[in-house]
């Protein structure tokens, strides 16, 4: 933090969140609920991809989630690329932090009904915790199980238009603002934000989508997208392998919703659920036309340069959305996994 700037003010959010990080890293099956009751609200929410769903409780989010990945992924590390706070720019409202890296360990036990490895494998995570009285009381907890899947030799979605690769955090190596940063760097990152919301939300403006990214996007922007689309690099290569592709195979977009979004420093963020919804006409992910709505669950983290947005990590809930057309990708693991191994 520069002597003299205006700060946030979010050193007792954070410090609640690092705590509860190091404490769970260190937790084993029979002290896991501990921890979270430790730091979690007796009635917390907990909001996760399929087949998590929503989750009410500290009982309920310890032995659904955190001890069968505790068991499976040991021994549990964390790696963080971004971390940051805000107040929530929306009429919900509360005081967020987020983080966003990986969770590493030896896969040495099933998990999903993945089989084990007995190798290091990674989990690409975001997470939006919202904390109150010195408790975590709300938890967007979303992962890229199919990137996981992958790293275990059973890739649902073998033809992606992007590239799939253990993703890097900021090219500037400065995503960890565990100090508070000028406030009026978060208010900058947070407008641009909200402008490409704007701008993109509803894909009915009459510009070119060239034209249109160009508004909030650097010419050399990097698009971090989960397993099963993958990342891409200039917005002439993210038209062509994720947004155009994306754009011509769905219709009847709805307008965009956030329970949270907000920004500190050159980062910010946000998510919903859901965010928005859409119909297919065929040819996303070798999905059919189904004359169905799917709707679409997504946190965004960005990276703001100058004046312009230049890197953007996307969780998307592909299983979730492939589940409301009736394509059980986990219920697929067995045939995914036939074979020599």
């Amino acid at each position: 933090m520069q002597k003299g700037s205006a700060v946030t003010g979010f050193q007792s959010e954070k410090r609640l969140v690092r705590e509860y990080y190091t404490a769970l890293e260190d937790a084993r099956r029979d002290t896991v609920t501990g921890v979270l009751d430790r730091f979690l609200s007796s009635d917390h929410r907990w909001r996760g991809y399929h087949p998590f769903y929503e989750l009410s409780g500290i009982d309920a989010v310890s032995e659904t989630f955190w001890v069968p990945l505790i068991q499976a992924l040991a021994p549990l590390q964390r790696r963080v690329d971004i971390f940051f706070a805000g107040d929530n720019a929306l009429d919900a409202g509360g005081r967020w932090v987020v983080s966003m890296g990986h969770l590493m360990g030896l896969f040495d036990r099933p998990w999903l009904g993945i089989r084990p490895t007995g190798k290091l494998q990674f989990l690409r995570y975001a997470e939006f915790m919202r904390v109150e009285n010195g408790k975590i009381t709300e938890t967007a907890f979303y992962i890229d199980i199919p990137h996981f899947m992958t790293q275990a030799g059973c890739d649902p979605f073998p033809h992606q238009t992007g590239t799939t690769l253990v993703q890097p955090g900021p090219q500037t190596h400065d995503g960890l603002l565990f100090d508070d940063a000028d406030r009026a760097e978060g208010a900058k990152t947070l407008a641009r934000i909200e402008s490409m919301a704007k701008n993109l939300g509803t894909w009915q403006s009459p510009l070119p989508i060239e034209e249109e990214l160009r508004l909030d996007w650097a010419e050399d922007m990097i698009w971090w997208g989960p397993h099963g689309i993958g990342a891409t690099y200039t917005i002439d290569r993210y038209i062509k392998q994720h947004a155009g592709v994306f754009r011509a195979s769905f219709t009847n977009r709805s307008s965009t919703g956030h329970v949270a979004r907000l920004a500190e420093g050159h980062f910010g963020g946000f998510f919903g659920w859901p965010n928005f919804s859409a119909e297919p006409t065929g040819g996303f992910m070798g999905m059919p036309a189904t004359g169905k709505t799917a709707e679409f669950r997504v946190i965004d983290i960005y990276r703001r340069a100058g004046d312009k947005l230049v890197e953007n990590w996307v969780f998307i809930d592909l299983l979730h959305l492939w589940k409301q057309f009736d394509v059980d990708i986990l219920g697929r693991l067995t045939a995914l996994q036939e074979g020599p191994r």
